[in-house]
């Protein structure tokens, strides 16, 4: 149920996603899904755990055999593939707060921060900066990524191209701590 809501939220869009909406496209009557989930709410948090599980699997995979700014570069692309490729589901995992430190959501959202750490690691970064370091590599591609997502590089320069500038920009900065 929770793969197809997140498969739905990156169709229509998460803000568009209802109960009613997933029901007729797993073709069952809407008070049959509260046999799988509790409501709205805890769909979308499912959802945002699933989405931060599949966005550390592809960013963990993506950096293995890499480091420093190869590292940071395959981190940053697939990160940004991931939100490109699933809108919706990256979407659930905004605002989302974990209920604790044993909540799946935590969990998940700990191995996507462990695989971004793996990067620094190919830098010199004082341990007190890493979290710095982290918000930073964070809003960066998160940024990038959901800006482009929602269509918000409307002028002619290559998208690609400025992703690309974003990293070595990136890689400078963390080369000059």
């Amino acid at each position: 149920m929770v793969t197809a809501g997140a498969a739905l939220a990156d169709e229509v869009g998460l803000a568009n996603l209802t109960m009613g909406l997933l029901a007729e496209r797993v073709g069952v009557r809407a008070p049959s899904l509260y046999k799988h989930v509790v409501g709205q709410k805890d769909l979308n948090r499912r959802i945002a755990t699933l989405a931060l599980r599949e966005a550390a699997d592809a960013v963990g995979d993506a950096v293995k055999g890499y480091a420093g700014r190869d590292a940071l570069a395959a981190a940053a692309r697939a990160f940004r593939a991931f939100v490109l490729e699933h809108p919706g589901r990256y979407a659930a995992t905004i605002g989302m707060e974990p209920s604790g430190p044993d909540d799946p959501l935590a969990t998940a959202g700990q191995r996507l921060l462990d695989a971004f750490t793996a990067v620094l690691r190919g830098y010199e970064i004082a341990e007190p900066d890493v979290d710095h370091a982290l918000r930073m590599l964070r809003s960066l591609c998160h940024g990038f990524a959901t800006l482009q997502s929602a269509g918000g590089f409307q002028w002619s320069a290559d998208i690609d191209e400025s992703f690309e500038w974003l990293i070595a920009f990136a890689d400078r900065g963390l080369r000059a701590l």
